[in-house]
C-alpha cells in the first residue's frame, strides 16, 4: 500500500543540450501551483495527496509530463487550466482525465 493516496510527480528536468525538455513549459511554476492548489483544497492533510518534482521522466517530447502513483497514470497538460482538471477530477473524484492521458 502507498503511504499517500495520491502522490503526484512534476517532471522539471530542463535538458541542456537543446532538446525538448519538461521545464521549457514552465513545469516548475505548474508544480508549485498544483502544490498550492491542493493546500487549499485541504488535500495535503491525512496523507492524502503528495505534490513532487521529479528528474527527467524520459518522455519530454509528449510534452510536459505529470505522473500520479500508485495508480501509474501518466498525463500531458498545455496550461494551468489542465492542471486544475486534473486535479479536481482525478485527485478530488478519483476519475482519470482521458483527454490527457498519455499512452
Amino acid at each position: 500500500m502507498s503511504y499517500y493516496k495520491h502522490h503526484v510527480f512534476f517532471c522539471t528536468n530542463q535538458r541542456s543540450n537543446g532538446e525538448s525538455s519538461c521545464e521549457d513549459f514552465h513545469a516548475s511554476a505548474m508544480r508549485d501551483y498544483a502544490k498550492q492548489r491542493c493546500k487549499e483544497l485541504g488535500l495535503h492533510k491525512d496523507n492524502q495527496v503528495r505534490i513532487n518534482s521529479a528528474g527527467c521522466l524520459n518522455r519530454c517530447e509528449l510534452g510536459p509530463v505529470v505522473v500520479i502513483y500508485p495508480e501509474g497514470t501518466w498525463y500531458t497538460w498545455v496550461d494551468q487550466a489542465d492542471v486544475d482538471e486534473i486535479i479536481d477530477s482525478h485527485l478530488v473524484q478519483g476519475k482519470p482525465v482521458e483527454r490527457l492521458l498519455l499512452d
